[in-house]
């Protein structure tokens, strides 16, 4: 991680350079401080990242002599398709369909929306690690 601390502090360095010129020359705040929001978030990133280096120390990525069988982990679960990014979609779209044509829409867009991300959010909340289903279903 050390050297993407590196890379995101070399963007924060670039945009924060970029954001002192243009905003020295060009007097427009809205520019400046679209440039100093963007040095700011390279900013978090390089901090992120060098508090994990310091914390974990060197990855096998970060070693020349490092084999691909080290940075191997176990596979993690991969869910199911769903239909929970449609409703999400769907409801997305109401919701931007509400801002244009009246509030009732809006709030109907905003509780499809809501009950898309709940659903898609806590969908597998009672999935077990083991391959085997939970006590009390058959695993059909």
């Amino acid at each position: 991680m050390k050297t993407e601390a590196v890379l995101f502090a070399g963007v924060a360095a670039f945009f924060a350079v970029t954001a002192a010129v243009y905003g020295k020359y060009s007097h427009d705040p809205a520019g400046t401080s679209v440039l100093i929001v963007a040095f700011l978030m390279a900013g978090v990133v390089a901090f992120f990242l060098a508090v994990q280096y310091r914390r974990r120390g060197r990855r096998a990525q970060d070693r020349r002599d490092a084999e691909v069988v080290e940075t191997a982990g176990p596979l993690d679960f991969f869910p199911p398709a769903g239909p929970w990014p449609i409703v999400i979609g769907a409801g997305a779209t109401v919701l931007a369909l509400g801002v244009v044509f009246g509030l009732w829409l809006a709030l109907l867009g905003i509780g499809v929306l809501a009950f898309g991300v709940f659903e898609l959010l806590f969908e597998h909340v009672g999935r077990h690690d083991s391959g085997e289903p939970p006590a009390g279903r058959s695993g059909r």
